[in-house]
Order: C-alpha cells, then sequence, then structure tokens
C-alpha cells in the first residue's frame, strides 16, 4: 500500500462527500520518461489530455481488464506523487489505421494526424517488442476518454 496514494484518494473521497466504498482503479503516471510523465500530466491538469491510448494486444497478455465507464485513476508524476484524479467518461476500440485526428487531438499532445501516427508508432513498437508481439496498422487501440475530477491545490 503506498500511504501518499491513498491520504490523497481519501481527500478526494472527503472533498467531494463520496461514499468511501468508492474506489480508484489503479494509480499511474503517463509515459515512460521522467520529462514525458511530466509533460503528459501537465497537459492533463491544464485540461488539454482528455484520453490516452493503448493496444488491446497488452491488455490481453498481462490479462488486465479493459478500462470501464465510470473507474476513477489517479494519475502522479514520475515519482508516483499523487496529483489528480480522472474518471473514465468512454472506451473505444479502434485499428490503429482508422484512427482519425478528430478523435486523437482529445489527447491533447499532436497537432495533426501525422505526428500522432509518428509518436504512437514509436510507442507500439516499444510494447510490441517488450511484449513479443508484432506492430501493425491493424492492431486495436484502446481509446479512453477521461475527465479531470479533481487535482490538488
Amino acid at each position: 500500500m503506498n500511504k501518499k496514494i491513498e491520504d490523497f484518494w481519501l481527500e478526494f473521497i472527503d472533498k467531494n462527500n463520496l461514499e468511501k466504498i468508492i474506489k480508484y482503479s489503479e494509480y499511474f503516471y503517463f509515459g515512460h520518461t521522467e520529462e514525458l510523465a511530466n509533460n503528459l500530466l501537465e497537459l492533463v491538469l491544464s485540461g488539454k489530455k482528455k484520453a490516452t491510448s493503448s493496444v488491446l494486444k497488452q491488455f490481453e497478455i498481462e490479462k488486465e481488464s479493459l478500462p470501464e465507464i465510470g473507474e476513477y485513476s489517479i494519475v502522479t508524476d514520475y515519482y508516483n506523487n499523487p496529483r489528480c484524479v480522472i474518471r473514465t467518461t468512454n472506451v473505444r476500440l479502434i485499428k490503429y489505421k482508422n484512427m482519425t485526428f478528430e478523435i486523437c487531438k482529445l489527447e491533447g499532445e499532436d497537432k495533426n494526424l501525422e505526428s500522432w501516427n509518428y509518436n504512437h508508432e514509436l510507442f507500439l513498437k516499444r510494447i510490441a517488442k517488450e511484449n513479443n508481439f508484432e506492430f501493425n496498422d491493424e492492431l486495436i487501440i484502446v481509446f479512453e476518454e477521461f475527465e479531470l475530477v479533481y487535482k490538488k491545490s
């Protein structure tokens, strides 16, 4: 158990008059480097980042459940210091090759579809290599939309 995370969650529950039985699904930081994690966190905190994407194959390999609408998650900085709570509002399964800028711009990171494709191809190739599968444009993207519901003042 991470005391900082648990204290942060209880503070969120208390300040929002929610029932203590409500739980968060996970805590995490976006990205895989300190710089990226902190940049993406700032996009969430500013309200520009309203979605994230991952690959279905990784969920299957790791036997993890897909995100569900209504779930809460705690977003941390790179060092797992809790910074905000998000709530999943939508989950879509989309083939990589069918991604549109209308959808991916919700991630708040890219100026156009080409930039999104470039950055996510690098990301997905790294995930594929780590999990022993091949990247291709038929991969199913788990596109999770969320809303920022609480941030530490």
